[in-house]
């Protein structure tokens, strides 16, 4: 009885195994780096949708082109005659309806592509938020989950000559083991959200590289070179023509090859944010990029780039387009933003608070803007879920590998307002600052709280995430979600940290751009005037914080969220924007500027 017991037990756990790795087999792969200097297929543009908000596509098969064999046959779903959206772009802006729908909706492009010999096709998505199930042929090709990182499919066995049709199911629902999960401060846009591309690709390409200085050097590169392909061992060329470098080296049986060489750069900072054309070489493949040299790190309670102390002027940026009032993703969108952070008077963008789309980071970094990348690790996590570790592990290796070669990018910043009372959330956050460091350790590294005490006009700063964090970053409210308890001049601090720098990433209140006649004294009616004198206070109270090395206002521009529904002021607006949703300059964005022209 015992041996047959055991056979079932055995079985059993093969099976467990057996659906494991199917199931990792149909997860999308890690997506190859520099999509932009590759040879490139668009698929953007108009896409067929059908919508689902009962989430009847699955068991009804919408992946499956409906062929009547009989004249008694009916299909309930049909992508002829369907609506079309705009890819990229989130569907909550495209179509009225879909406003504020959080649910299933399918897409479907056919397009064509030729097979070639000694070439291998990919299909590349820069983000689709939040699930997304892609299917070529009416042949499943897999799965990913987070919004805001790329990923991809090899497809070189899988196309055909002629048409080949590409189905999307995309679903925005909110999981209660989602990172975000449930709630979250901002429109949950979903849909195919950025670039859709085919790459071609050699037998054997560069899939990945890294090409940056030394952590705490001004001249030496440390970096490595890895190909994807059966000839993994080549000869490999890295070439910097304006300073004549032309680096060699040799691959290993595993396509893998380190860098290492030095020069006299011309360092990248806001003043100048210097960029030169980096060439890396295969025998059988080439890509190009343009990659800035700087060095940043922390020295007691300071902050250094390129070894010299910096104030961090910077701004929290949501990725929307507020005229448009839809997902920012184009370039133009990108320097709408930026623009207006730059004239703002500001050196670093946080962008809040998830990983934005590679046109804000590669223009952020050609404006000299610093760039602060976040996960969305976000308030409520699950982190006692056993499959919450794994996926904020994979979003951080996506982040770090689309952008670790670009040096704008200052900080990874691994949480935002989570709590020490949440269980495992101490190690679970331990562990992945740990894992980020073994990844990139020439970044710095962060997690944002807000659960520092404030009486008797006394701040009490501690949490054990900061014990592993480069910098103190604080969101605090005081002014307007909490009232002042004395002058802001006389504010005290308690920091447990006493030797790390200390940042303000969040401070801020409400107000409605043009609201006239009302009391300007009172919260309640959101007047520009009760606004412009929180930032006044708070610069008064920064002039207390020891250890500052820079402020953060939230945030840039008025934003949607569906938290933010007063008829009158908010209307599906968070209004503490420093310039409103129509682009008007509120009286606060006029102190901000004050304050960073002395900085």
């Amino acid at each position: 009885m015992n041996k047959k017991r055991e056979k079932i037990v055995f079985k059993k756990e093969v099976l467990a195994i057996l659906i494991i790795l199917f199931c990792n087999y149909l997860q999308a792969q890690t997506a190859m780096v520099n999509v932009q200097s590759r040879h490139l297929k668009s698929l953007n543009g108009k896409w067929n949708v059908l919508l689902d908000p009962g989430n009847i596509g699955g068991w009804k098969k919408f992946w499956i082109e409906p062929k009547p064999q009989k004249k008694t046959d009916f299909f309930e779903y049909s992508f002829n005659g369907a609506p079309e959206l705009n890819v990229p772009g989130d569907f909550n802006s495209q179509l009225c309806e879909l406003t504020f729908y959080e649910g299933a909706v399918w897409y479907k492009k056919v397009f064509t592509v030729s097979q070639k010999k000694d070439s291998r096709q990919f299909l590349h998505f820069g983000a689709v938020n939040y699930m997304a199930d892609v299917y070529l042929n009416e042949e499943k090709l897999g799965s990913h989950e987070g919004g805001f990182t790329p990923f991809q499919f090899e497809i070189t066995d899988k196309i055909k000559e002629g048409a080949n049709t590409l189905i999307v199911k995309v679903d925005n629902h909110r999981l209660e083991n989602g990172i975000p999960g449930y709630g979250y401060d901002w429109l949950n846009y979903g849909g195919i959200t950025r670039d859709v591309n085919i790459i071609e690709t050699r037998n054997t390409y560069i899939d990945d590289y890294s090409i940056q200085l030394k952590k705490g050097s001004l001249n030496n590169v440390l970096g490595w070179i890895q190909l994807n392909g059966e000839k993994s061992e080549q000869k490999i060329k890295v070439k910097i023509p304006e300073l004549n470098i032309v680096y060699k080296t040799r691959t290993d049986d595993k396509g893998f090859a380190k860098v290492e060489f030095s020069s006299h750069f011309k360092l990248w900072s806001p003043e100048s944010p210097k960029l030169y054309k980096v060439i890396v070489e295969s025998e059988t493949d080439s890509i190009v990029d343009e990659i800035g040299f700087r060095s940043i790190e922390t020295k007691g309670s300071e902050v250094l780039l390129n070894k010299k102390p910096i104030f961090i002027k910077a701004v929290n940026i949501h990725e929307e387009n507020p005229l448009k009032k839809s997902r920012a993703y184009s370039l133009e969108d990108a320097r709408l933003l930026l623009n207006s952070a730059k004239e703002l008077g500001c050196n670093l963008v946080r962008l809040a608070h998830y990983p934005h789309n590679e046109n804000m980071i590669k223009e952020a970094e050609k404006m000299g803007l610093m760039i602060w990348n976040e996960l969305p690790i976000y308030q409520h996590i699950q982190f006692s879920d056993s499959l919450v570790p794994k996926k904020m592990e994979t979003m951080l290796k996506e982040m770090i590998r689309r952008d670790k070669n670009r040096c704008g990018v200052v900080i990874w910043s691994l949480s935002n307002e989570t709590y020490s009372t949440t269980p495992n959330r101490n190690k679970a956050l331990i562990d992945l600052t740990g894992k980020c460091k073994a990844i990139d350790s020439t970044r710095l590294v962060t997690h944002v709280i807000n659960t520092q005490g404030y009486n008797n006009n006394s701040f009490n700063v501690t949490d054990t995430l900061y014990n592993y964090s480069d910098l103190i970053a604080i969101n605090e409210y005081i002014g307007w979600y909490i009232p002042w308890q004395g002058k802001p001049s006389e504010v005290k601090w308690k920091i447990d940290f006493p030797n790390k720098p200390v940042f303000i990433s969040e401070f801020g209140g409400e107000s409605l751009y043009g609201n006239k006649n009302v009391p300007t004294d009172e919260a309640a009616y959101w007047s520009e005037e009760y606004q412009e004198q929180i930032y006044k206070d708070q610069i008064e109270m920064f002039n207390t914080i020891p250890n500052l090395i820079g402020v953060c206002p939230w945030l840039l521009y008025d934003y949607r969220s569906l938290g933010r529904m007063h008829p009158v002021y908010q209307k599906g607006y968070n209004r503490k924007g420093l310039i409103s949703d129509g682009g008007e300059k509120k009286k606060a964005w006029y102190i901000m500027n004050e304050y960073y022209k002395g900085k």
